[in-house]
């Protein structure tokens, strides 16, 4: 399987990132994660070699990685995937992932035509970010002859949408529903390799309660160990 490298510029990842990529050691087996902060050289090597790159947009913008260097990316010729990375400080769901993607490249290319440019990048739209969350994220594993599209002879990777509940009222386009309007409340059912995992809104074969429990016990573990007093309201 590819070997995926988690490269943040900020964290002083860049001088040896350019020592890996002037000495030719990138390939279509690497996945690089966030790629904020890398230079220019870095990045076309990265491209050249066929790597894959991975982005997690909200956790980038909010634990200051870094700018998400979507457009990067796509100016490069790199389709993209979408990953969570940190579930604890922000949502994991893919409906944030590709929104965050979607309204993120769309706002650096839209200042830029407020800004008077012309021969703009072309707006991301809601089946490219669909793309992203779901055949990109296959390719970049080398799993896309499995999973990743509904095609014959793929496993039955199958989420099924709830497209009548009330935040997608009414239904006008389906891709845009899903990726603009759409959150977990709407996900119906869920088969993986074929098997119902989620039936109707619900989970199969999960024990919620004891999950919950061996959850909170591990926050106050740590939280214990660590000497902090546990406030639910603290700023």
């Amino acid at each position: 399987l590819p070997v995926a490298l988690h490269v943040v510029g900020t964290f002083g990842m860049a001088p040896t990132f350019d020592q890996l990529a002037e000495a030719g050691a990138f390939g279509p087996d690497n996945i690089f994660i966030h790629m904020t902060g890398m230079s220019d050289m870095a990045w076309r090597r990265a491209a050249d070699a066929g790597a894959h790159v991975s982005l997690a947009v909200p956790i980038e913008m909010t634990m200051r990685h870094g700018m998400p260097p979507i457009q990067k990316a796509l100016d490069l010729g790199m389709q993209p995937s979408l990953s969570s990375d940190v579930e604890c400080t922000m949502t994991a769901d893919p409906f944030t992932q590709m929104r965050g993607a979607m309204t993120l490249q769309r706002a650096f290319v839209n200042e830029r035509a407020l800004a008077g440019e012309e021969d703009l990048p072309p707006l991301l739209t809601a089946r490219d970010v669909i793309r992203f969350a779901t055949l990109e994220g296959a390719k970049g594993l080398k799993l896309d002859g499995r999973t990743g599209s509904l095609t014959p002879g793929k496993e039955a990777d199958i989420v099924l949408l709830d497209a009548g509940a009330i935040n997608v009222t009414p239904l006008n386009h389906v891709p845009g529903a899903v990726v603009t309007l759409m959150d977990r409340s709407n996900v119906d059912t869920v088969l993986v390799a074929g098997r119902v995992r989620k039936w109707q809104g619900t989970l199969l074969d999960v024990d919620l309660p004891k999950l919950r429990g061996e959850l909170e016990a591990s926050r106050d573990h740590l939280f214990e160990a660590a000497g902090i007093e546990r406030d639910l309201f603290r700023a």
